[in-house]
């Protein structure tokens, strides 16, 4: 794991992300596990041009501290919902297949 000031921090602790990420079956949360594994080895700089996370930010949505909210992808049909806070990256929404997380952003729920 990255050590230092720019190293990227999980916060798992939100309840929708927990809903979905303790339901998920073994196979998919294998991979989710190993996803988080690897983001807690990136520096922020790397996380941003890392291909296989697709980074991507979410232009109507706000954090509640006024950053950006993104999607990232934590598995080949998983993907987060979250934002930047100091080195923290909190998951506010996660585990969604990516038709949910679509129809969810698109509402704007």
């Amino acid at each position: 794991m990255c050590a230092g000031p720019e190293a990227v921090q999980l916060d798992l602790n939100s309840p929708e992300f927990q809903t979905v990420f303790f339901g998920l079956e073994a196979g998919e949360l294998r991979q989710v596990v190993a996803g988080l594994r690897r983001l807690l080895g990136l520096q922020w700089n790397d996380l941003y041009r890392h291909a296989g996370f697709h980074w991507e930010a979410v232009e109507h949505l706000k954090a509640p501290n006024g950053a950006r909210v993104c999607s990232l992808r934590l598995s080949q049909k998983i993907r987060a919902v979250g934002y930047r806070d100091g080195e923290i990256l909190r998951l506010v929404l996660g585990g969604h297949p990516k038709p949910a997380i679509n129809r969810h952003l698109k509402t704007g729920h």
